[in-house]
């Protein structure tokens, strides 16, 4: 009984406090997700080893594998992970929430099964990589992607809005194309690729600069 305290209140402690961590940075996996995913499978390996060591003390009873339940946690665990991952465009975000959710479940599960020293090594190791890993992650140079879609008349040069682009550090990664000729007008949509220091204000007020431009729109 008191082990099972232990194990639970373990779980609610580690997972609490990577919960927190994601909380205070605004995820969408808090603090009571990631505390009720780590109890949660506690819970599951607690029962799967109750299965177990029932079987084993009975002889003739079925005997269940305490890793089948744990593996199931893992699956399932994952489909709740795959929903905290959003894409828009070249962005993807959510999967560090979702990798968090992951290690949880794997925290909870190694306090089950009573392995303390790998709970807390993981969870330290965890903390870590959320906390201060984060300082050394914004200080590295990353490249960012940006949409941008233009409507022109029927005067607009790819190769003016290209020189922009090149003028400010942008690389154009693709370009795609569209006229109306009814209305006179052409719409060009480009994938650009730059340093996370680019300036996109200064790409967007020398693009509204250009007599032909009239509507900007960009998307990350």
């Amino acid at each position: 009984m008191y082990e099972i305290i232990l194990k639970l209140s373990l779980g609610t402690l580690l997972g609490g406090i990577i919960g927190f961590e994601r909380q205070t940075h605004g995820r969408p996996a808090g603090f009571r997700t990631q505390l009720l995913v780590c109890v949660a499978c506690v819970l599951l390996m607690i029962i799967s080893e109750g299965y177990y060591a029932g079987g084993a003390a009975t002889p003739g009873l079925f005997r269940i594998d305490p890793t089948r339940i744990a593996a199931g946690a893992m699956t399932g665990v994952g489909f709740l992970g795959a929903g905290v991952i959003l894409k828009t465009g070249a962005s993807v975000q959510g999967l560090t929430t979702a990798a968090c959710i992951w290690i949880v479940s794997a925290i909870g599960l190694a306090i089950g099964a009573g392995q303390y020293a790998a709970a807390v090594g993981g969870f330290v190791i965890t903390f870590i990589s959320l906390w201060f890993l984060r300082i050394l992650e914004a200080r590295m140079p990353r490249t960012i992607y940006k949409y941008i879609s233009l409507l022109t008349d029927w005067t607009g040069d790819e190769d003016v809005v290209r020189k922009i682009f090149e003028e400010q550090g942008f690389s154009v990664i693709r370009m795609d194309y569209a006229v109306e000729r009814s209305h006179d007008e052409k719409t060009f949509i480009f994938t650009v690729a730059g340093a996370h220091t680019s300036p996109i204000r200064k790409v967007m007020e020398n693009l509204s600069n250009l007599g032909f431009i009239k509507r900007i729109e960009i998307r990350s």
